[in-house]
């Protein structure tokens, strides 16, 4: 019975990291195409982070198939931890520069409706999705799992930086908060890597 009990949690997580994919993925191409028209560096970044947390996702579910033995697994998960973190890093630097570029040449973006209610709905969805892989976590006592709900929980701080930054560019037209927002993304994008890169990411189970 306790092995069908951790049969029945290891599926519902397989099912949340599946979704995870597909949201982050969607949300991704949405966020770079409307921030590409609107020029928003803070949209952008949100959906190039969105595509690398796509691989950070994919890894875990690889993870949790168990279609190979231990070492192979942890040789496997420490390489692509090690392309995520670099990643990260990447982004956190190229959203820096961007938008420091925007602020001293007092760049504005175009207001995004799209991006607005691509925010609203990451800013609903993350903490339920957050919730759900904790509990199955727990259930598992899985570090991995519980290391994928806290790398999901950091979206929530993104999508709320995010709506944060579009809200007041669209309504205000403060020309400077989309610059700003994106500016307040990049240390929680920087401690994304760092985690990663120190194998925190997806931890073993």
């Amino acid at each position: 019975m306790k092995d069908a009990s951790r049969a029945a949690l290891a599926g519902r997580g397989r099912a949340l990291e599946y979704f995870t994919i597909g949201w982050n993925s969607l949300e991704g191409l949405i966020a770079v195409g409307s921030g590409m028209l609107a020029g928003s560096v803070s949209l952008v970044g949100f959906g190039v982070d969105s595509f690398i947390e796509v691989t950070s996702g994919a890894a875990l579910l690889w993870r949790m198939s168990g279609d190979a033995d231990h070492c192979e697994r942890e040789r496997r998960e420490a390489m692509t931890l090690r392309v995520v973190g670099a990643s990260f890093l990447a982004l956190a630097a190229y959203v820096v520069y961007e938008a420091s570029t925007n602020l001293w040449w007092q760049t504005r973006s175009d207001p995004s409706a799209v991006g607005i209610a691509l925010a609203l709905a990451s800013l609903v969805a993350m903490p339920l999705l957050s919730r759900a892989k904790r509990r199955v976590a727990r259930g598992l006592s899985s570090g991995a799992m519980h290391a994928d709900a806290r790398q999901t929980e950091f979206c929530t701080y993104l999508s709320a930086i995010l709506l944060g930054g579009l809200v007041l560019n669209a309504v205000w037209q403060v020309w400077w908060a989309d610059s700003v927002a994106a500016l307040l993304m990049t240390p929680i994008i920087a401690r994304e890597g760092i985690a990663a890169l120190r194998g925190e990411s997806c931890g073993c189970d």
